[in-house]
């Protein structure tokens, strides 16, 4: 949920069902293709469902991490929060206007209150960001800050672009123009507001807060730390979150493998990530209550730019061969065990303006006789030697589908292909970053926030961060610049499928598949729905 880049964790962690989807089938009921069951309950039901242990104090600029995100995202309702297909939807905004690409006017609903009786305005808001953008507070989330005028990383600085135009409006001013993304990603937990108490003892607040949610803390003594926290029904709260059942108990495991027992002797009533150690078996134990479904998670690998042999025009061939060489319907089902799906663009099916149909993707397919002949256009240009490989790290578990997708590779186009093992992750990081490696590597991302943006410009943009392929195409730098600065989303969602259009006449990265969220409910539990970022909406559950 907090993690961004996907090349910084394991294959194990991410299979394990660290970020992911939507959608659910039905048990005590009709299941819908929208993911949900269907069927009445006990609106006073507490629902017990996974988590684990937060790593600090329930402070929301703080929390980076998924055990303390879904007890935030339960007791706390910021601007806006994203539906089950990542859409945004106001909560405590009235509005949220893109004024022009780097100024925003915000709105509040009136009468919205914090647990404790407080009225959730504007300062509640302002000074709560302001917090977490101060550099001596040391906030994780204090990047999410940096687009906002006055920000330093280095120095505590005023957050000069929030301005207070009354109780319940304010306007935001950024240092770049991209107020259109930008206000995507204010459904994020870092944007919460806060109450003016939790400034008095910000520490002593984040083992108590006091939300403004659906839920809110059973009483003083609800987070038992290591063991669970107990939260019910916020009856205050008055935004589109509203709660069906009385509470939840979020039972803090100390290993998949004892939340999946649980789930199936009836102790669980929904799990957000099977164990590995189930995949091959989970559909069959649990039937139509087990999820498998795709998730906001990019997996490909990327050839270094300068690699000998992908190159101008006949690098452009043999990339797209290799692609076409490659059997992901396969690969994703005797592999993966179906909890992989095969990729059809550079995004994710759960992010809104996702496509399985930008021109130029057909190269994703599966066609041997194609890559074949691709493979005889290259040669013609210059003929191949040497071998090639995809590197992995060994402490990853990726060994498997790196040689079932080099022996892909190998089979169609008849050329030494294989993995190239590293004895773990930082030391092949060390060689991607340092540009030391000439081999294919293990790539992806994990989204941050539900947008395009977030899943393009970080990888593929001129000089970006984790652009492990110097890759550069000033058509595509204008045309993601173009999407980010404009109010209009649809229009935004053209042009980001535009610059895709360019990522697969150029392939930067070969795109392999997209993680999915596995996971499963009780007998009796109806109405789950897991979200986009694989956590379930907990507020929609029942049973009984």
């Amino acid at each position: 949920m907090k993690r961004s880049k996907i090349a910084l964790a394991s294959a194990t962690l991410l299979t394990a069902g660290i970020l992911a989807l939507a959608g659910c089938s039905g048990g005590g009921g009709n299941s819908g293709d929208n993911g949900k069951t269907n069927g009445g309950g006990n609106a006073s039901s507490i629902i017990s469902v996974n988590g684990s242990e937060p790593q600090n104090p329930l402070i929301p600029t703080n929390t980076n991490e998924t055990g303390g995100g879904k007890i935030l995202d339960s007791i706390f309702a910021g601007l806006a929060y994203y539906d089950a297909d990542g859409k945004l939807v106001n909560d405590m905004a009235d509005s949220i206007t893109v004024d022009d690409p780097s100024n925003l006017t915000i709105k509040l609903k009136q009468g919205n209150k914090f647990t404790n009786g407080e009225e959730v305005t504007a300062d509640s808001f302002i000074k709560a960001w302001q917090y977490g953008a101060k550099f001596s507070n040391k906030q994780l989330n204090q990047s999410w800050f940096a687009d906002i005028e006055g920000f330093s990383a280095t120095k505590d600085a005023e957050l000069t672009g929030l301005k207070k135009v009354d109780d319940y409006t304010f306007t935001v001013k950024l240092n770049s123009p991209v107020a259109a993304d930008w206000s995507q990603r204010l459904g994020y937990s870092a944007f919460y507001p806060l109450p003016s108490v939790a400034f008095d003892d910000i520490k002593a607040y984040g083992e108590h807060p006091i939300g403004n949610g659906p839920y809110k803390l059973a009483s003083d003594s609800a987070w038992q730390h290591d063991v669970k926290i107990d939260l019910v029904k916020n009856d205050d709260y008055t935004g589109g979150r509203q709660v069906k059942n009385g509470g939840l108990t979020i039972v803090f495991y100390a290993s998949q493998d004892s939340a999946y027992a649980d789930l199936q002797g009836g102790d669980l009533d929904v799990l957000d990530a099977i164990p590995p150690s189930a995949f091959a078996t989970f559909k069959t134990d649990l039937g139509d209550r087990a999820v498998n479904q795709p998730a906001a998670i990019f997996q490909s690998f990327t050839i270094p730019g300068n690699a000998e042999h992908f190159t101008g025009k006949e690098g452009i061939l043999r990339k797209e061969a290799i692609s076409m060489a490659i059997n992901r319907e396969q690969i994703t089902k005797t592999i993966f065990n179906g909890t992989r799906t095969p990729a059809s663009d550079f995004t994710s099916p759960v992010i809104n303006g996702w496509s399985d149909s930008i021109p130029g993707s057909e190269v994703l397919k599966y066609d041997p006789e194609k890559a074949k002949q691709l493979w005889a256009q290259a040669d013609a240009i210059s003929k191949w030697s040497g071998k090639f490989q995809i590197a992995y790290n060994a402490d990853g578990g990726h060994k498997e589908w790196v040689d079932a997708t080099t022996n892909s590779i190998k089979n169609t186009l008849g050329i030494d292909a294989s993995g190239k093992s590293y004895v773990d992750f930082a030391t092949l990081r060390a060689d991607v970053t340092d540009r030391k490696i000439k081999t294919a590597f293990r790539t992806g991302w994990q989204a941050d926030y539900p947008g395009m943006y977030n899943f393009l410009q970080p990888l593929y943009s001129t000089g970006a961060s984790s652009n492990d392929s110097d890759y550069s195409n000033k058509d595509f730098d204008a045309l993601l610049a173009k999407g980010a600065s404009s109010a209009d989303q649809d229009a935004a969602i053209a042009d980001y499928q535009k610059a895709q259009q360019i990522l697969f006449q150029d392939l930067p990265a070969i795109p392999l598949w997209y993680s999915n969220v596995v996971g499963g409910f009780a007998e009796g539990v109806n109405n789950v729905t897991f979200g986009w970022n694989s956590v379930p909406l907990y507020y929609e559950i029942t049973k009984g």
